[in-house]
């Protein structure tokens, strides 16, 4: 398997994006089964560079995260990215983890704070970490794997003190060895021009810079995403949406129409690639990358 830094590396000489999907571990075994007989299967059609797979709050997926890995890299030869936290995990778990992901032949870790179980105020493990630059230093000195980190455009819902605040701490990140950056999803694209500006122009951030992007399936299924996660709808957006009301269908159609253009134009800006959160699911994902002429 690659190292991502390098799948990066290769598509920039190449001058081509490079195409990334998120899976997250499902709830129930019939999800489990969905997603690894059919909804994987069908998004590799489009012929992704890497897969990034979720990590359950507090670590709770750990498991089937693995799982997910190995299947991806051992059935479809596909290189995966594992997610890892900080969350109930002290400096030797995570060793231990490392070394999982390791005897897996996966090279690559997205390393995050993470969201405790149930939500609340993060609270640090005694004997784990604080901050994922901490995380990040710690991956580093055990070698052989690629770092990526989370970017938030919008900045991190957690941070009161607001977004340039935590900006600096995605240089943070990247000084301790963090090889590349995946955003945050954002429906904006002046929130990620702004970001990009920021920690590329003012603060020297010198590694790939990748926006995240979703495809909305439904009005109400987006709202609570959104919520969750501290990103925001703008007002012609919502506004549309809330004319689609209930029809999830058209709804759909509307967000493999909606991101489409936001990609056309963040790659017209450069982007070293897009990062797609598929909500385990193929036909939006894939239908945007055929609009884009990238499957």
């Amino acid at each position: 398997m690659q190292f991502i830094h390098d799948i990066y590396a290769a598509k920039r000489t190449a001058q081509r994006p490079v195409v990334s999907f998120e899976f997250f571990p499902p709830k129930t075994d019939d999800g489990e089964r969905n997603l690894l007989e059919k909804q994987i299967p069908a998004l590799l059609e489009a012929k992704p560079d890497f897969c990034s797979v979720t990590y359950g709050a507090g670590g709770s997926t750990r498991d089937k995260t693995l799982k997910i890995v190995d299947c991806v890299q051992r059935q479809h030869n596909l290189t995966a990215l594992a997610h890892l936290t900080c969350v109930n995990h002290t400096r030797e778990e995570v060793r231990e983890v490392l070394e999982k992901i390791r005897t897996l032949d996966c090279k690559n870790i997205l390393a995050l704070r993470g969201d405790p179980p149930g939500g609340g105020e993060f609270q640090i493990t005694p004997g784990g970490f604080e901050f994922a630059s901490q995380l990040v230093q710690f991956i580093r000195e055990q070698k052989d794997f690629s770092i990526g980190v989370a970017g938030f455009p919008e900045g991190h819902i957690a941070n009161k003190i607001g977004k340039l605040d935590d900006w600096k701490h995605l240089k943070e990140k990247v000084d301790a060895g963090a090889d590349f950056v995946l955003t945050q999803l954002f429906f904006d694209n002046a929130d990620f021009f702004e970001f990009r500006d920021f920690v590329a122009g003012k603060l020297g951030v010198s590694v790939p810079i990748v926006p995240g992007i979703v495809s909305i399936l439904s009005a109400a299924q987006i709202t609570r995403f959104t919520q969750l996660c501290g990103s925001k709808i703008p007002m012609l957006l919502r506004k549309r949406l809330d004319e689609l009301g209930g029809n999830d269908e058209a709804a759909a159609e509307f967000g493999i129409e909606y991101a489409t253009r936001q990609c056309e134009e963040l790659l017209r800006a450069g982007v070293p690639g897009l990062h797609f959160y598929t909500l385990n699911k193929a036909r939006s994902t894939v239908q945007i990358l055929k609009n884009l002429g990238l499957a």
